[in-house]
């Protein structure tokens, strides 16, 4: 006798607030997972950079380096490097265990919106709002860059590394494609100015918000526009979006307090979470599992799929 197969669990959205760290660096400017969802990285105004236990909230060291506030961070694979940039034009590569600077990369004439390692951490790359993207070795001691992507008419909000591919979107309403192994440039004309880009888990597709209060999913490779997701509000703010763990939802922040998932293949805003009573800055999803980081007000919060469970002592399990 044959038992029907049981029906697949729906994906778990995180909408249970599991801790709300106040950082102590005046406004958050960014937070970010490191690459294996442990830790995490909130950027300040206050010009410092903190790395954070996820699970217990703690802090574990603050990098102070920058003349100005941070605006975007990275961890390498290994955990044993960061990188960090800023409005005071530069970028900071760290060592995570001693907390100094190990190089500070100078270049771009305007504040630093986007950082972020290659695969192999050998490369950081760097978006700024003078137009440029550059590409810096970070193990040589050469002070310029080995490569200088200035294909943008306006400022560079933001960037996303893969493999061989890079991603940029830009104030000037493009987001641009580039293979590095091919030698190949794409540009996909949105229109309005674009506060984030991001490439889908399986690499098929791209996801851009821009300062009309939407976000548009794409072909990578043919660059058909497969979903418009809309609801929030971003008209001022360069803001975070992201994909889910299993790319089944959409997720942005909003000018209005709110984070907002959309189911990826219907549009329809699958749960509007309150977050706060301000801007939501920034957020970043859990690469494996159902967890995202918010920031907002100088706090950021962890939010999870299920309540956390609390045991007789009151102590979080």
């Amino acid at each position: 006798m044959a038992f029907p197969q049981p029906r697949p669990q729906p994906p778990q959205l995180p909408r249970h607030l599991h801790r709300t760290i106040d950082c102590q660096q005046g406004a958050v400017r960014a937070v970010r997972f490191n690459a294996d969802g442990n830790y995490l990285l909130s950027c300040g105004s206050d010009k410092s950079l903190k790395l954070w236990s996820v699970s217990r909230g703690t802090l574990l060291k603050t990098y102070s380096g920058h003349g100005y506030e941070v605006l975007d961070a990275d961890g390498s694979y290994d955990n044993s490097q960061l990188c960090s940039c800023s409005s005071d034009k530069t970028v900071i590569l760290w060592d995570v265990a001693s907390g100094q600077v190990t190089r500070k990369l100078r270049g771009h004439v305007g504040k630093v919106n986007c950082v972020q390692f290659n695969d192999e951490a050998s490369v950081i790359l760097s978006g700024s709002i003078d137009g440029t993207v550059r590409c810096w070795d970070t193990r040589s001691r050469r002070m310029e860059p080995i490569q200088v992507l200035d294909e943008a008419r306006d400022g560079v909000s933001s960037l996303k590394v893969s493999e061989h591919e890079v991603l940029t979107g830009s104030v000037d309403g493009r987001v641009r494609h580039y293979d590095l192994r091919m030698g190949q440039l794409h540009v996909d004309f949105i229109g309005s100015p674009i506060t984030c880009v991001c490439f889908t888990q399986d690499g098929q597709c791209t996801l851009s918000s821009t300062l009309d209060s939407t976000l548009r999913l794409l072909d990578k490779s043919t660059g058909e526009m497969l979903g418009e997701y809309t609801g929030h509000q971003n008209k001022s703010y360069k803001m975070d979006c992201s994909l889910s763990n299993k790319d089944t939802h959409v997720v942005s922040c909003s000018e209005e307090g709110h984070v907002y998932y959309w189911d990826l293949v219907e549009g329809s805003v699958a749960l509007k979470l309150p977050v706060g009573k301000g801007v939501v800055q920034s957020l970043s999803f859990h690469p494996t599992d159902p967890l995202l980081l918010t920031a907002t007000e100088g706090r950021v919060q962890v939010w999870g799929g299920e309540p956390l469970e609390t045991s007789e002592d009151g102590t979080e399990t």
